[in-house]
Formats: C-alpha cells, structure tokens, sequence
C-alpha cells in the first residue's frame, strides 16, 4: 500500500498564515500544549482560531496568549474558557534559549500551526519572528508579482 500525500497522523489543525505575512520567521520550535479533554474535544471538531495570538516566557514557563479554542458542542456545565493561557510544554534549556533570543533581539514568539502528531499528541509550531515593516510587506507583495508575471509569460511563450 502507497502512502498518500497527506498523511492522516499528522493532521493540521490550524495554520497561521497572517503570522507569515506580518512577521519574519527565523527559527521554528515543536513545543506540546497542556489542555483540557473538552478542549482537544472541541479541537477534533476543528474550533481553533490562531490569530492574535502570541507566546511568551512567563517566570521560566512558556504559555500561548488569545489562542481561542471554542467550546465543545457535546460540554456540559464544566466546559473550558475559549481564551484562557494554555502552558507550552518545553526543556528548560529551550525556554532559557529562546527566552534569550527575545529579549536580546527583540523578536516574539508566534505559533505557526497546531497539529495532531503521528501518536495523537497536540504539538504546536512555534516560530522565533521580527515584526515586518510597512516596507517590507510592500516588497515582499512586489516580489510575489513579479514572479507571478514569469509564470505567466513562460506558460504563454509554452502554449503557443
């Protein structure tokens, strides 16, 4: 039997794609979440929503702020709270590094995707960014269209 192209273990849950637009990613970390059952629940079920939020190092603790996870629909009384800080599983040194990084070169910690790993476990993808300029964006869009313009001429020039 093939392994097909998306792999079913490795489900993505939610990318954040506005964190690429509005930040530069230097560096990626795999980090686990601790979280309720209803909240994996309710993650199953696809409630997530990644924008606006951010990480930060929090008295050697790394939690993940505004990341909303909805309520699960089946939940009763003892539902969790859709934005409540949710603590990043990390080794210490991984924290005293990263936490390094932060505050000497002004970058932030931003999650890029959540996902289901291959035995089941919510991992989220981290990235150590540098905020965009105004600039930056329009060159970045500049870039994209240019290269747009390529593909196009070279399918044109291949078509006739």
């Amino acid at each position: 039997m093939t392994k097909t192209k998306t792999d079913p273990s490795h489900k993505v849950l939610s990318t954040n794609r506005k964190a690429f637009y509005d930040y530069m990613i230097e560096e990626k970390v795999e980090a686990g979440i601790v979280l309720l059952g209803t909240e994996v629940k309710a993650l199953r079920e696809g409630r997530l929503n990644l924008k606006e939020s951010y990480a930060a190092i929090i008295n050697g603790k790394a939690i993940l702020h505004n990341c909303h996870i909805g309520t699960y629909s089946h939940g009763n009384l003892m539902n969790h709270e859709p934005l409540r800080p949710r603590t990043l599983l990390l080794h210490k040194k991984e924290i005293e590094r990263l936490q390094a990084k932060v505050q000497q070169k002004g970058l932030t910690l931003v999650p890029l995707r959540l996902y289901f790993n291959d035995r089941g476990r919510v991992k989220v993808e981290l990235g150590l960014a540098r905020g965009k300029k105004t600039y930056d964006r329009r060159e970045t869009i500049k870039k994209r269209e240019a290269g747009r313009e390529i593909d196009r001429a070279m399918k044109a020039t291949r078509n006739q």
